[in-house]
């Protein structure tokens, strides 16, 4: 280890140990406070994310562990591989990625790079556009907490800019994944027995739901990080609200400022950046690109609302 990175090393050690501190602090010093900001975490995560995830999550497991995910896209996938250049896996994962929500996209692509599916290189380019707040989300939550009358276009901008964001991506890296190089081999793999597929899909499931669950309830409880500070700007603590956990942020501050939370939707928060993280840390895709092309998404969908305000 260089001497640069070895400060650098140092430097995180004593931030991180000075943030813990803080933390603990805050906890004593505003019990029931953090209790409140925990307990909401968890109702959200009960009542918004078990029954529209893990449904999703256990029927998708089931495909992939009986191999029959490129089955399920046949009459879909000759559109999508001629716009994204996608092997049959692939189109499935933009499928279910978009109409599942967040954060089903990387779950999918994690487990079919696991399962050996799809390649490295197809599975970084499809985490950059397909892991995105679901359309029952929006519609369900954001659209009523937000109270947009007209939420048509806000729909159209919200998906509209991801796909047409990862076609762009797709065609510049000239991605072409429906017939697979001897040098870069997918395999189809074992399929499981439908019994074996769902037992194994329910414990994966319901290991992933609980993570996620955990997760929620953390970053909604670092909201208490600014409670000392009063005399902070309003929209500065919405800010930070919504960069921290979308859900929890969208309760607290969406009908205060519905353009910033349409705007960061995209990014979905740092609860959502570790919870992708959760879903591929056992494969060896690479987080660095996937922010990037969510903060990419973020600022064309931030222009999007500043040239045309829709409600």
């Amino acid at each position: 280890m260089s001497k640069s990175s070895l400060c650098l090393w140092k430097m995180q050690q004593i931030l991180s140990a000075a943030l813990g501190i803080y933390l603990i602090i805050l906890l004593l010093a505003y019990p029931a406070l953090s209790l409140e900001y925990a307990a909401k975490g968890l109702k959200l995560w009960f009542d918004k994310m078990i029954p529209t995830l893990l449904p999703f999550m256990i029927l998708s497991g089931i495909m992939i562990r009986m191999n029959l995910t490129h089955k399920c896209v046949r009459v879909f996938h000759p559109l999508f591989g001629c716009l994204y250049g996608t092997s049959p896996n692939g189109t499935y994962t933009i499928l279910m990625g978009f109409l599942c929500g967040f954060p089903m996209g990387a779950r999918i692509v994690g487990e079919l790079l696991e399962a050996g599916r799809i390649t490295r290189k197809e599975g970084n380019l499809l985490l950059a556009f397909c892991n995105n707040i679901g359309p029952i989300y929006f519609l369900s939550f954001v659209v009523p907490m937000l109270e947009i009358q007209r939420p048509f276009v806000p729909f159209c901008i919200m998906y509209g800019v991801p796909l047409l964001y990862g076609m762009a991506v797709m065609r510049i890296q000239h991605a072409d994944f429906k017939i697979v190089s001897p040098e870069n081999p997918v395999k189809q793999g074992q399929s499981m027995p439908l019994l074996a597929a769902l037992d194994a899909s329910v414990i994966s499931g319901l290991t992933g739901i609980a993570k996620l669950g955990g997760y929620m309830v953390f970053f909604n409880l670092l909201n208490i990080v600014f409670v000392p500070f009063t005399n902070l700007p309003s929209l500065l603590q919405h800010f930070y609200n919504c960069i921290l956990e979308i859900t929890s942020g969208i309760d607290r501050c969406g009908h205060f400022n519905p353009y910033m939370v349409l705007i960061l939707l995209p990014f979905g928060g740092f609860s959502c950046f570790a919870q992708t993280y959760s879903m591929i840390r056992h494969t060896d895709l690479s987080l660095r690109p996937y922010l990037f092309h969510k903060i990419m998404q973020t600022a064309i969908t931030a222009l999007c609302y500043f040239l045309w305000r829709p409600y």
